[in-house]
């Protein structure tokens, strides 16, 4: 849209919620249109505007502590994943599941849990310890996983030993790209031929690390929109500031300061794929006031 003032703002067409969360999203509102009641393990998504938003129509986030103690309920699971566990406890307690585990993310659990069948292979998932999904997906394997952020951990793995490299579905390919890279090396030094590496990641998130850059270099100034605990948010936006300096990270509309749009020609408001379209919107109609002003 153009403002009066002649300038441009833009919402990325490419950024917000990916299909795993829009599912996620959907089934938790479909059951609180009917019941108006629903728990919710761990964020839905993290962005807090949004789970404020489904906390209003009577989302309850809980905890796995407060899973064991609940009996006879309804439990909506979120798009990150859950270990073997949790179903477990929901089966002994008589909670009905609302299963939204995104189904790149599911395929993965399944393709981990099979290669942990096997007795020889260190299985090394790429990610962020402690993650949701990642702890789903060491579940799988009933905590044999190792988690590896990045080349420096590799220092835990037996490299004379066979290994199997998966990676959280919403990491980067780079990042993935060197690990394989470094494992065959090492494991070469040791004359052992044994790795094999899947690349788990998912396209609709990988896909957008191009995107965003073109969206973000075609601006003046970015607004970045996301929530303090999206992982996905993070790389996102240091994606935008390689590319353009000028870029701001922001979780609400009142966190924008009038210095950032001085001389400014076209502003650009993007986000991560936990951020919903309607707080872009609100971000981006408040960046107007800002300049028209």
């Amino acid at each position: 849209m153009t403002h009066p003032s002649g300038r441009r703002i833009e919402i990325d067409s490419n950024s917000g919620f990916c299909f795993g969360v829009v599912t996620a999203i959907r089934k938790a509102e479909e059951e609180l249109d009917k019941s108006g009641h629903l728990y919710c393990l761990g964020d839905i998504v993290h962005n807090a505007a949004e789970v404020d938003r489904l906390c209003r129509k009577g989302l309850v986030t809980i905890t796995h502590d407060d899973l064991r103690e609940l009996h006879d309920v309804k439990v909506l699971l979120r798009a990150h994943g859950e270990p073997p566990a949790t179903y477990e406890i929901a089966r002994r307690n008589n909670i009905e599941i609302i299963d939204a585990t995104c189904p790149v993310v599911l395929q993965l659990q399944r393709r981990i849990k099979d290669a942990a069948c096997e007795q020889e292979p260190q299985i090394l998932i790429y990610g962020k310890p402690g993650h949701a999904e990642v702890n789903g997906l060491v579940g799988q394997t009933a905590g044999r996983a190792l988690v590896i952020r990045d080349v420096a951990d590799l220092e835990s793995v037996d490299f004379r030993r066979p290994i199997r490299l998966y990676s959280q579905t919403t990491k980067s390919l780079d990042g993935f790209r060197a690990l394989v890279d470094e494992i065959r090396r090492r494991q070469e030094s040791c004359g052992v031929d044994d790795f094999r590496w899947f690349d788990t990641i998912c396209r609709q998130v990988a896909n957008r690390m191009d995107k965003i850059r073109d969206f973000a270099a075609s601006h003046d100034v970015v607004i970045f929109v996301s929530g303090a605990k999206s992982s996905n948010g993070k790389v996102l936006f240091a994606e935008c500031c390689k590319v353009n300096p000028r870029s701001y990270l922001i979780s609400e509309a009142a966190e924008l300061s009038p210095e950032w749009f001085e001389g400014a020609g076209s502003v650009g408001v993007c986000g991560a794929t936990s951020t919903p379209h309607w707080l872009m919107a609100e971000v981006a109609e408040r960046v107007g006031n800002i300049i028209n002003k």
